[in-house]
């Protein structure tokens, strides 16, 4: 939770960075400042983004949840859609979606269905990965497989209600899960396209915008077919390959090509059909709405970033918090798995321990992981 945090304000860096278009730019300035290990990460300089707040508001709404001893997912997301909508009282300054900001004032929280929103055809976003890594560590095992899948469906769906954002809020959580597991990472992939068709299962089963969600369903899983067979890990065994030469222009290069024009966010005006080459993914697919293509793209480079940084906090840094495009995104969700996966060794203190909210965020961590020993000690 916290390296999470560390990171989304780092990759923030209150605007500056998260909505730069060039990570050349980035890097030469987080050079003159002295690289990653230099960086005192503290207010008013550093400051967390609406990605931390609204992962906190996850985090705490299943604590909540859970002391409450009432078992009914239901009574879970009218707690959870409370937290969001609370939450958005803390966004000054933290540049919060567009699309987050809209849905959450459509939340009901008070009442039974009041965490269901209407089908959005253009809510294809990152906001529902960037907040749903706690998922995965409230449910941590392989028998809770099937409550992971309905619970990351319906936190993503109460502000994307559209199969592109809410599946990358199971992705986000289902990698945590796997993290946890210490399961391979080449087999994540491979996982997710199982998890996918559960999630679809569910989704009929609940029987809301079913046939507006098949209509959609299937740009998000071709989308990660492609990508794991261009990263030769489609078996979920092989060890992944890129390029011989993957420095930081290369990266943006491959990253715009994957996002709106490397505009982080940006999906308010007209923009032509983006052609995908290299044999990348989406080169097959109808002409997508340009939030759902940016919501891919954000997914994949922080999937992209940990495959090939190992337990290296720099060389994650350099690929998923520093590049063009939506920074802090990429950057809070990778740091988390990072987490769980080595801790913070290797991590400058000066990264995280003056954190804003570093409090909250170590308090959320415990009480999950307090409250799932208790349940499986």
């Amino acid at each position: 939770m916290i390296l999470g945090g560390a990171a989304d304000a780092i990759g923030y860096f209150r605007g500056a960075w998260e909505f730069e278009k060039s990570g050349v730019v980035i890097h030469n300035e987080l050079k003159k400042m002295g690289g990653i290990a230099a960086l005192d990460v503290r207010k008013p300089k550093w400051i967390i983004s609406d990605d931390t707040v609204m992962h906190l508001a996850t985090a705490e709404a299943l604590v909540e949840y859970w002391k409450s001893g009432i078992n009914d997912l239901k009574k879970l997301y009218q707690t959870v859609a409370k937290y969001y909508l609370r939450c958005m009282n803390d966004m000054n300054d933290r540049a919060p979606g567009n699309t987050c900001m809209f849905s959450t004032n459509l939340l009901k929280p008070d009442t039974p269905d009041g965490y269901i929103i209407p089908y959005d055809s253009g809510g294809g976003g990152c906001g529902a990965a960037m907040r749903s890594m706690c998922i995965g560590m409230y449910f941590p095992r392989a028998d809770q497989l099937d409550r992971l899948v309905a619970v990351s469906v319906e936190c993503g769906r109460m502000t994307h209600n559209h199969p592109t954002g809410y599946l990358g809020s199971l992705a986000s959580a289902l990698f945590t899960h796997y993290a946890i597991q210490a399961r391979p990472m080449v087999s994540w992939g491979a996982g997710l396209m199982e998890a996918i068709d559960l999630a679809w299962g569910y989704v009929k089963n609940e029987g809301r915008d079913v046939e507006e969600n098949e209509r959609d369903w299937s740009y998000f899983k071709n989308a990660w077919g492609d990508y794991l067979k261009l990263r030769g890990i489609i078996d979920g065994a092989s060890p992944p390959t890129f390029p011989d030469n993957f420095d930081v222009m290369e990266r943006d290069v491959f990253y715009k090509k994957i996002s709106f024009h490397g505009d982080g966010g940006s999906s308010g005006h007209d923009a032509p059909m983006i052609a995908f080459v290299d044999g990348f993914f989406l080169i097959r697919l109808p002409p997508l709405n340009v939030s759902i293509i940016f919501s891919m793209a954000t997914f994949f480079r922080k999937y992209d970033a940990l495959l090939a940084s190992g337990d290296s906090w720099e060389e994650l840094s350099n690929r998923a918090f520093f590049h063009g495009g939506d920074s802090d995104s990429t950057a809070i969700i990778a740091a988390t798995w990072f987490g769980i996966l080595y801790g913070i060794k290797g991590v400058p203190t000066g990264n995280y321990q003056n954190l804003e909210y570093k409090d909250r965020l170590e308090n959320a961590g415990k009480n999950i992981f307090d409250l799932v020993e208790k349940l499986f000690d």
